[in-house]
């Protein structure tokens, strides 16, 4: 499954800041670049500002979104459990028995 964010309008390698505006909005970018980044940036799989660019890659920074927020199309989202249709008709029953 894919998205479209705001992150999608950013060149391939951006800011700290620019990645702040497009995940929080400019509003509130600020104190998410500095209080909930370092946290980030500790986490497996949020990529590292590549020195060449000097920025992030763009892409890495949505894959580990899409992923954080079960939006993989690679399995990130839990199954939901096996059916049981059993489970319907028993409160069915109990209900009408009333």
């Amino acid at each position: 499954m894919t998205f479209r964010s705001q992150l999608d309008n950013l060149p391939l390698f951006a800011s700290d800041m620019e990645i702040a505006i497009a995940i929080v909005g400019k509003k509130r970018a600020k104190k998410w670049k500095e209080t909930r980044l370092p946290t980030l940036e500790g986490k497996a799989g949020f990529p590292p500002i590549d020195p060449f660019h000097e920025g992030r890659p763009v892409p890495l920074v949505k894959r580990f979104y899409e992923s954080y927020l079960g939006l993989s199309a690679r399995g990130g989202l839990r199954p939901d459990g096996a059916e049981n249709p059993e489970v319907w008709k028993n409160r069915r029953r109990e209900r009408h028995s009333q």
